[in-house]
């Protein structure tokens, strides 16, 4: 299969879902990596167009640890909107990927750039199989299956389904290492050890569902969405 997830920032699907998508790779399927904004707002004291280069190499390296492609939309941070410009470049990624299923931000998350990410690639993924609605790349037949990845600590997220992330949480967490600048960011901004911080969330998703270490998911239970197979791992 063809997996394409999509977050806002550069380090969101290492935090979020990387031990999903290092199963994906695993079993031979081919995973894309993308993310909206270039990062370039997150940190106190490097300037915003030297982050912005920086931030895209630590991706590219999380990426290149299980084989995925890596995608920047280069969108700068806190300039995510939902108009049309970002949705027809959505639509693109969509079409150029050719996904067989599309992770992403939770609607209900805790910043703008998260929200407004789920709401463009839920919109662009039934936009993309629109043949009058012109990209670069043809129209996508199909309207692709969509499961929302956690919330950041899970807060005001109730999984419908579950991946067993046991035997690739540490490779979780050697992707998520690869983001040096924000492991720095997230100290200093938000006081926390995002090693540690993914560790309680994983092991406390494993409890819900009898497993070491795990991640959750919920699927976009709409109309032409829904179909029988399970296409998590």
């Amino acid at each position: 299969m063809n997996i394409l997830a999509v977050g806002a920032h550069p380090d969101d699907l290492e935090i979020l879902c990387a031990g999903t998508l290092a199963k994906y790779s695993r079993d031979g399927h081919r995973v894309s990596m993308a993310h909206l904004c270039n990062g370039n707002k997150g940190h106190h004291h490097i300037p915003p167009d030297e982050l912005a280069k920086i931030r895209d190499k630590e991706a590219a390296s999380s990426a290149k640890i299980i084989g995925a492609e890596h995608i920047n939309l280069g969108i700068e941070d806190l300039d995510v909107y939902l108009e049309r410009e970002q949705v027809l470049a959505c639509v693109e990624l969509i079409r150029r990927t050719k996904p067989d299923v599309i992770i992403t931000h939770s609607p209900d998350d805790y910043m703008p750039d998260h929200t407004v990410t789920s709401s463009l690639i839920f919109n662009a993924s039934f936009i993309a199989t629109l043949p009058h609605t012109k990209t670069e790349s043809k129209y996508f037949e199909k309207i692709t299956p969509l499961y929302y990845m956690d919330t950041v600590a899970g807060a005001k997220f109730h999984p419908t389904e579950y991946v067993d992330t046991s035997d690739t949480f540490a490779i979780k967490k050697k992707m998520l290492s690869c983001h040096q600048s924000q492991l720095k960011w997230l100290s200093e901004h938000d006081k926390v050890d995002i090693l540690e911080f993914i560790e309680v969330v994983a092991r406390f998703r494993g409890l819900q569902c009898g497993v070491l270490y795990a991640e959750g998911f919920r699927k976009a239970e709409v109309w032409g969405r829904n179909v029988t197979k399970r296409f998590l791992p």
